[in-house]
């Protein structure tokens, strides 16, 4: 029997998640707690039911829902499959994103193989968070890697993330050592990771790695979170004063262009 796993969300359509038009599953649970987080429904590895109040006509209505459910490869791959047409037409295909797919490695791998035997291209949205060995025996699963690289200095990494970033790094680098093509990308938070100094060290970690697709992708920061952290009951630790400057954001894209490499503004 194929594996099963846990998702909160597969959407179809999607032309942020990789080349062409494409499906995105969205894996739930993820080990990282990043302050800066867009789907902090898809922090916790279980399923959770939580209530929903809308406002109309000045009543105010309540609506259950239950984040998260149990799926097979075959439920995921009916789905997937109603999108073809599109992939074939656009170069496009899956994207594995999440939360943490990594998180599920005998379902993401029963996901992949399952695509690959029907030349479906497989696209991989990763935090790199995993242990190195497990890392390694899943990169040639895969077409293609979006890398996130979300702050470098190892300090602020525990600070901002709640671990350290030394098997992300290593993990980089196997994957650059690989024959799978990959492309970083970097969600740009307004004080803590739009500054030059991060972007001089983004620079010379890159410089290191031979990178088959000189290709970064920057997503900036919006504080939309905000409101599905209340609804979960968590704390949103970003301050309610926090905008991307727009200008920072260009600033980063040009140096980065200026340096060799294509620059894409959202994902």
């Amino acid at each position: 029997m194929l594996p099963e796993g846990l998702i909160f969300n597969i959407k179809r359509f999607s032309v942020n998640d990789g080349p062409g038009i494409r499906t995105t599953v969205f894996f739930k649970g993820c080990p990282l707690g990043c302050w800066w987080c867009h789907n902090p429904e898809s922090r916790s590895g279980e399923t959770e039911h939580v209530t929903i109040t809308r406002t109309l006509h000045g009543r105010e209505f309540c609506h259950h829902e239950a984040i998260g459910k149990t799926v097979t490869v075959e439920d995921v791959l009916s789905e997937i499959e109603k999108e073809r047409v599109f992939y074939e037409t656009s170069g496009g295909g899956v994207t594995f994103s999440g939360g943490e797919p990594l998180l599920q490695p005998d379902f993401l791998v029963g996901l992949a193989e399952a695509c690959r035997i029907r030349d479906i291209h497989t696209c991989l949205d990763t935090s790199g968070y995993c242990e190195p060995l497990l890392f390694r025996d899943l990169i040639p699963k895969f077409d293609l890697f979006l890398f996130d690289i979300k702050v470098l200095d190892r300090s602020k990494h525990i600070l901002y993330t709640g671990y350290p970033n030394d098997e992300i790094l290593i993990n980089l680098r196997q994957l650059d050592c690989s024959a799978t093509g990959y492309i970083v990308r970097i969600p740009v938070v307004p004080g803590i990771n739009d500054d030059e100094g991060f972007r001089d060290d983004l620079k010379k970690l890159l410089e290191t790695l031979t990178m088959s697709r000189k290709e970064i992708h920057l997503l900036p920061y919006h504080p939309l979170a905000k409101s599905k952290m209340k609804m979960l009951g968590r704390e949103y630790k970003m301050s309610d004063s926090s905008e991307l400057d727009q200008r920072e954001l260009h600033k980063f894209a040009d140096s980065f262009q200026q340096a060799g490499y294509k620059v894409k503004i959202g994902g």
